[in-house]
Formats: structure tokens, sequence, C-alpha cells
């Protein structure tokens, strides 16, 4: 992405569009009962809160009344439906990963069979949305954690904080290809969750293969445990080599989540917050998902920034553009041309 001299003016800044993750997977609903749902009632108000407060992309998990994550699709199909009636201007986004809570005391954090991940794409209402990760690694999402993140909570216990450092993502080339192919059939829009640059380059690749054909939504996740920590010289670099067609929103964890949006916010990226992300608002202070919403908002409106509504998040996220080829992808997001047939030397943009 490319930075003029009045790049950080807010006037020549898309307007910030919010992502909130309220439903927190990975924690149980003790952790933080006042802000983590069980009943699809409180789902539903999770959104309605966040929505009120300023955001207007929904990241979504549900969980069955025992506590735990859920892994039925109707119980999806069931949320989307009332969120569609509760909050119809939200961009409704699945997090692609269904449920990687452990499912009993010792049980391994893992996700779900790549049969089961493939029925995202035949959600019903469908979702805006399906995050999408890429290439196989370790996501060990305790290694960054304190003992100040984890006081008072499920984390606490050696066996969910073990499951936890052992997780890893799947996401081979194979699933990846043959997901895409899936959201896309849909209408559903892929939205790349990337921890590094590495992971950039095999996007970019799939584009250039014609694998995927669409606006490229890009979250970079800066959690550590195999993933860019919040490093802002990781973030810095990432944000370089993102093509200048993307959308950017920048994610990180506990209380790194505030510096890092605040930057996002000042450089004219995009945000995301809630529980999912952190429970903690100043250090031993928890702090609610629409809580953190708000406080996003405060900060861009000192920055000057205004803040999308659901309609304009939309037309930034371009929900409603679908590209015919590999060349109108790489063109339309900001990529450098295929080479041509006997074409030496650099290949230069339109």
């Amino acid at each position: 992405m490319h930075f003029h001299d009045d790049a950080l003016f807010p006037e020549n800044q898309e307007k910030l569009v919010i992502t909130v993750a309220p439903y927190g997977p990975e924690w149980e609903p003790g952790d933080f009962r006042e802000d983590l749902p069980l009943t699809m009632d409180e789902h539903v108000q999770a959104a309605v809160d966040c929505y009120e407060a300023g955001a207007t992309v929904l990241h979504i998990h549900v969980r069955e009344l025992d506590g735990k994550g859920s892994k039925r699709l109707s119980m999806f199909n069931e949320l989307l439906r009332r969120l569609r009636e509760a909050v119809p201007e939200m961009i409704l986004q699945v997090g692609g990963s269904i449920s990687f809570a452990p499912e009993g005391e010792g049980a391994d954090a893992k996700w779900l069979s790549d049969d089961t991940r493939h029925m995202l794409a035949e959600l019903d209402p469908k979702p805006d949305q399906v995050t999408i990760a890429i290439n196989t690694s370790q996501m060990n999402i305790v290694e960054l954690m304190t003992d100040d993140d984890i006081a008072g909570t499920s984390f606490e216990r050696p066996e969910v904080y073990e499951a936890y450092r052992e997780m890893y993502v799947p996401a081979g080339p194979g699933w990846v290809q043959e997901h895409l192919k899936r959201l896309q059939a849909n209408g559903i829009q892929p939205h790349f969750q990337l921890s590094s640059i590495p992971q950039l380059e095999t996007v970019e690749r799939l584009i250039r293969r014609g694998h995927y054909t669409g606006p490229l939504m890009l979250t970079w996740v800066a959690i550590g445990g195999g993933f860019d920590g919040p490093n802002p010289y990781n973030m810095i670099e990432f944000i370089r080599r993102v093509p200048d067609g993307a959308v950017l929103t920048l994610e990180t964890l506990m209380r790194s989540c505030l510096p890092v949006n605040t930057m996002a916010i000042a450089m004219g990226l995009h945000a995301r917050c809630g529980n999912e992300d952190t429970l903690w608002g100043r250090k031993g202070e928890k702090m609610t998902s629409a809580q953190q919403v708000r406080q996003l908002v405060r900060i861009a409106d000192e920055l000057g920034r205004e803040v999308a509504t659901g309609k304009e998040a939309r037309r930034i996220y371009r929900l409603d553009e679908h590209y015919r080829d590999a060349d109108e992808t790489l063109a339309r997001n900001g990529f450098a041309p295929n080479r041509k047939p006997g074409q030496v030397g650099f290949t230069h943009h339109a």
C-alpha cells in the first residue's frame, strides 16, 4: 500500500469499518458472564448492542447452552436468520473455524473436519463472508497471554491452557482451493485471515492462477504462536506488501488490541475488537465488546475519521463485485499483471 504525504489526513481516508467479534468461543461463559452470550437471545442482543455502538461487521460463532462452542450448522442457520432481522445492515461474517473449543477436560482444541468446514458454503441464509485460513500453521493462542490475561478464567486450568497451546490451523492447498470454489459458487465472499507475509504470497498465487476472482478482503492476525506478533515492524512490512486495492483490517489479542487498532485508525486501515480478541480494557479491568466498539469510535472521532454506516461498509467491502478472471482480479486489487508469453523484464501496472 502507498502512503502519500497527505495519507494521514482523515479527509483522504476511507471511512472506518469496525469489525466486532463478541462471541468469544475460546472462553467459557463464566469467564465474563456479563458479555459472553449463552442463549440465542443473548447472541442476537450482543449483535444489536455492538451495531448500535458503531460496529458494522459481525464476526460470528455460536455457543450451545452447555457453554461450549457449537458445531451444529442448524445453530448457525438460526442465528443468521435472526441477525438478518435484528441487524439487517451489518455484514455477517462467519468464523471459518466454526468452533475450536475443546470438548472436554484435557481434550485437544481441534478445528472440524474438512468436509464439515466446506458446509459453511451451504448455510441458509447465507452469510456475507466466511473467514478462511491459508496454509496449515501453529495457532498457539496463549503464547502471548500474560498471567493477568488469564487470571480468573478457564485458561488457568492446565488442561485448557495446554489444549490451546497445542492448537494448529489445518489449511492445506487442496482444502483452500476447494473451499474458495464453493464459497464463490454460492456468492459468499471469502475474508482471508493471514498470519504473515508467506500467507499473503500464497493468496497472490491463488489469484494469479485463477483460484480466486474477486475483491481482496484481508485481516492481519497478529496473535503470535505461529502467527506474526503485534510488533510494529511486522505490521508495517505486512501493510507495505498488501496491494493498493485490498481492504485491510488489523487484529491482535489482549491489551495489544487498543494500540494496534489506534494505529489502524490513524493510517486509514480498519479495526477489529470484541471479547474473542480480548476481555480487557485497562490492566485488570474487563471491558465488554460494545464498550470496546465505543472506545474505537471515540478514538476515530478524536482523529477526525468518520465511522462507516452499515451501507457504507457494504460498499467498502465490495460485496456485490465479482471479477471474470485472474487478469481482472489482479488489476482491480492493485497487483502487477501476470507475465505474458515471451515477455521479459519487469511487469508494470496498467
